[in-house]
């Protein structure tokens, strides 16, 4: 009897349509009713070969190929976030919690085996990756299985703390652990993957900005070999994959000249260009993209991204500029083209400088700039904008009394901080999606382990940090004009901090504010409509406040508040 292994997107199965092999011998559709919740959701599974798809997310069913009846579910009390097959096919690695909760808000998930023939269920008992950890919190992700099918590679994340790569590996019927090193300053960027039968171990790696395809060798036995970059240059790729033999590696990567294409590698920084997808951006006036340095925060070098109208040379005189802060902050702005959803390429197109600080915090930088972050939010990575900020007045190139500020997300919550530290030194700011208050994130935002992380505790424990860490406690000090962002069903930065933003600084604090809410979003944006009111509503405001003009978006480019 061959059995299909499914993972569906809740946690009680409540039945299955019986069905017949098609005509030609190939399994047909499958209809399964699921329970979600209160409400009854109905999922197609095509069934290919004898293998299958994976379709949703956490729940297993083992269903018969000949009549689609299924055989059982697996601990239906049991949430299953991701799986994995064996290439032997023998048995799938998961990821797996108690409670669903658990997995988004805290991280409270564990790695298991399950073999396929016997049902036996083996859970790996060690999770050095929180014992030995400072942060108990940490989201598993990038199951990848070796090739002879031993060794089970997977990620730990951590809010504030550089990721981990770990491989536990069957040994005597039990499992070991083994941390896989990273050459500093790469930090781990996903994409976890064995090189063919090989047992060299792949991964994204970020360093400086850019994005690498890195592989340690020999990994397995508690020992590993020489970290070696295997597609490397100014490059930021986004994904990468190996034929089956594990011999010719593709990669996509972006650059400061090209978004998003297809490449083979020829050599460590060769490449074969195997698409042209936006064939358009030939044509166009790119900005003049460049990585910068400043120092800091403690007297740390500091990097950012800087971007400069096409044409624009030194002695032109400074420039209306826009401080653009990334989101994260675990997290950077990468060295490429941003062709994003928020309309960042085209500042420069319309005569702007654009500077995105990587401040303490950021990837790419060594674990120790990175973790400095923790338990000092509001403080540390505020002196580094500042400076970079200061530095570009310096340099020439920013007019001083015409820089803006701008984020989405934690570059939200960073645009309230700024303009609470330094009320002098912005015109106007755009907040994305920015918390202003750290007790409410904590008590509602989906994932609270992300500012246990950073503040150290829970609001009991440290009430003093949660108020040095949040903006609200300073917003009579603001001057800053403030378009104001959210999605209206944003459950990890909920809409009240901006309607409370609105409220404090539009009716109590006499600063000329505007709140567009997109109705239905979640934390970013999806549709196109509402990306491109985005857009025009940042260029009406700056134009207003930085070049004097405009003022807000046409009536018809305004989203349904």
């Amino acid at each position: 009897m061959s059995r299909l292994h499914l993972m569906l997107s809740c946690l009680i199965l409540a039945g299955c349509s019986s069905s017949t092999l098609s005509p030609d011998g190939t399994p047909p559709d499958i209809r399964m009713h699921v329970t979600e919740g209160f409400a009854g959701v109905d999922y197609t599974v095509r069934l290919d070969g004898q293998s299958g798809r994976l379709v949703g997310e956490e729940c297993i069913a083992f269903c018969d190929f000949q009549d689609g009846d299924v055989l059982r579910v697996l601990a239906p009390e049991q949430v299953i976030r991701e799986m994995s097959l064996a290439p032997d096919g023998k048995r799938l690695g998961l990821i797996t919690t108690d409670d669903n909760e658990l997995i988004f808000k805290e991280g409270w998930s564990r790695v298991e085996v399950l073999d396929l023939a016997t049902g036996e269920l083996t859970r790996i008992t060690s999770q050095k990756w929180r014992t030995d950890h400072s942060s108990p919190y940490g989201w598993i992700d990038d199951l990848a299985w070796s090739g002879d099918s031993r060794a089970l590679g997977f990620a730990i994340s951590y809010d504030g703390f550089a990721s981990q790569v770990w491989v536990a590996e069957e040994k005597d019927a039990e499992w070991g652990l083994q941390l896989v090193s990273r050459p500093e300053p790469v930090t781990y960027a996903g994409g976890l993957a064995w090189q063919g039968k090989s047992r060299t171990l792949c991964y994204l790696g970020e360093t400086m900005a850019r994005i690498h395809v890195y592989g340690v060798d020999h990994v397995g036995d508690n020992d590993q070999g020489k970290t070696k970059v295997l597609a490397g240059g100014d490059i930021v790729t986004g994904a990468f994959d190996f034929d089956a033999r594990g011999g010719n590696l593709t990669v996509i990567f972006e650059t400061v000249t090209d978004a998003n294409d297809i490449y083979t590698v020829m050599g460590q920084e060769k490449f074969g260009r195997l698409t042209r997808s936006n064939p358009q951006v030939d044509t166009w006036k790119l900005p003049q993209i460049k990585h910068v340095s400043w120092t800091g925060a403690d007297g740390d070098e500091c990097h950012g991204i800087l971007e400069l109208p096409p044409g624009y040379t030194e002695g032109d005189g400074p420039l209306p500029t826009i401080i653009e802060l990334h989101g994260g902050p675990t997290s950077s702005t990468k060295y490429r083209l941003r062709l994003w959803i928020y309309g960042r390429a085209l500042m420069a197109a319309n005569g702007y400088a654009l500077l995105s600080p990587n401040y303490h915090g950021s990837t790419g930088y060594g674990d120790a700039f990175l973790e400095k972050l923790i338990g000092r939010e509001n403080e540390i990575e505020v002196t580094d904008i500042a400076a970079g900020t200061r530095w570009l007045i310096d340099q020439g190139i920013a007019d001083p009394a015409r820089i803006g500020v701008s984020g989405w997300s934690n570059g939200g919550y960073l645009t309230n901080c700024m303009i609470v530290a330094e009320p002098d030194m912005f015109a106007p700011a755009s907040s994305g999606a920015g918390v202003l208050d750290m007790v409410i994130q904590w008590g509602t935002e989906d994932t609270p382990g992300h500012v246990i992380n950073f503040v150290q505790g829970l609001p009991w424990q440290h009430p003093d940090h949660y108020e040095s860490a949040s903006p609200l406690y300073g917003l009579d000090k603001v001057l800053t004009p403030n378009l104001i962002h959210v999605g209206g069903s944003d459950p990890r930065v909920p809409p009240a901090h901006s309607r409370a933003l609105y409220r404090a600084l539009k009716h109590y604090l006499d600063v000329p504010t505007e709140l567009v809410v997109y109705p239905g979003e979640p934390h970013g944006l999806t549709t196109h409509e509402n990306r491109l009111a985005k857009m025009k509503w940042d260029l009406a405001w700056f134009e207003k406040y930085l070049l004097g003009q405009g003022g807000e978006p046409a009536e018809g480019d305004r989203p349904d508040n």
